[in-house]
């Protein structure tokens, strides 16, 4: 197979496509729309969203020290793409986009109440990086859209239709490929009990 050879860039896809929101108080509620997030660490739960220092919600995001995570599906991306390229320095975003502000539990920010998953974030560092800043955040409490838990407590990921976000363009994530471990998990080997006299 030849390859070619392109410039070093952010070549890794596709990446979650969330709405970020942000603001201690409503006179200052803001959401952003962010590609370069991630997990970090499952113990303690922690991620990380990298946000320009240019960025509107980047001061308030600096000042509050907390932030939410929305993850977004189908529903939710004309809202998406909106966020991402209007500022808050000149509309509400949330007004604009049509999407409604919640109240988180544990931090000082709202969440989307459209959103299917609502993770709220406790910043614990700040890194520059270049062109973007590293918020690294400490995951205090995730919220979930009943809708997406079945009768035994499991969360739906495919019914949630989530997006995600690849080389400028947004994409459906529904169908699932398999699932963690099926490449090496034995097939279940059914055996047939043996008739008298056979």
């Amino acid at each position: 197979m030849k390859k070619r050879s392109f410039k070093p860039g952010t070549m890794i896809y596709p990446l979650p496509a969330v709405l970020v929101s942000c603001g201690a108080s409503p006179g200052e509620y803001n959401v952003l729309t962010v590609a370069w997030t991630g997990t970090v660490c499952s113990n303690p739960p922690m991620c990380y969203i990298s946000v320009r220092p240019e960025r509107y919600s980047y001061d308030i995001i600096r000042k509050s020290g907390c932030f939410v995570i929305n993850l977004t599906n189908k529903a939710l991306a004309r809202a998406t793409d909106l966020c991402g390229v209007r500022s808050g320095r000149d509309c509400d975003k949330f007004s604009l986009a049509g999407i409604t502000p919640g109240k988180a539990e544990v931090v000082n920010a709202p969440t989307i109440e459209e959103s299917p998953v609502s993770i709220e974030c406790r910043v614990v560092d700040v890194k520059p990086l270049g062109s973007h800043d590293m918020f690294l955040a400490e995951v205090v409490n995730v919220l979930v859209d009943e809708r997406y838990i079945d009768g035994d407590g499991r969360i739906d990921m495919a019914a949630m239709q989530l997006i995600a976000y690849a080389h400028g363009e947004y994409f459906d994530v529904t169908n699932p490929a398999g699932f963690f471990g099926w490449s090496v998990r034995r097939k279940k080997v059914i055996r047939r009990e043996r008739k008298p006299g056979k």
